[in-house]
């Protein structure tokens, strides 16, 4: 089986990495997919400055091996959440390379006690990707929001850290 090209997440760099955000981000139902209700359409850099501002919010940047950046993805608290991979760069298995990286960073390093995050739950996708890498589905909330009529579904997850006894 061939293996999955390594990402690494350097800092946020809103100069360079908000223009390319805006970007990947093309519709209003794809910023509600990457960040659900916190944006409002278009994305501008006003909004992605205050992002980068907010207190304790760790965001990165995911780098291919090549220094291209590829992806993105943000912690507040023990919540992972805005993960994104760049639209050119999708289906090659960098999406689990980047939650991977960023659980390895956030109990490895961080030593965060769990990671919790949120996804929708037609975001099929995403969710086979956190099951895969051990997250569990602690609560479902159901249509919590509303997008071009369409009624959305959140599910809630959680991944313990191997570290601690649970």
């Amino acid at each position: 089986m061939p293996t999955k090209p390594p990402l690494s997440l350097i800092p946020y760099r809103p100069a360079t990495d908000g223009p390319l955000l805006r970007t990947w981000v093309t519709t209003r139902a794809e910023l509600m997919t990457w960040a659900g209700p916190n944006f409002t359409w278009p994305l501008d850099d006003a909004q992605l400055t205050a992002y980068a501002a907010e207190p304790g919010r760790r965001i990165w940047t995911a780098l291919s091996p090549a220094g291209e950046p590829v992806g993105h993805a943000s912690l507040s608290g023990t919540r992972l959440g805005r993960v994104l991979i760049a639209p050119g760069a999708r289906a090659h298995g960098l999406g689990s390379a980047l939650v991977s990286r960023a659980v390895e960073l956030c109990f490895d390093e961080l030593h965060l006690p769990e990671i919790t995050l949120g996804v929708w739950a037609h975001n099929t996708a995403a969710l086979r990707i956190y099951e895969k890498l051990g997250f569990r589905t602690q609560q479902v909330i159901e249509d919590v929001e509303r997008v071009d009529g369409t009624p959305w579904s959140a599910v809630q997850m959680r991944l313990p850290s191997p570290h601690r006894s649970q």
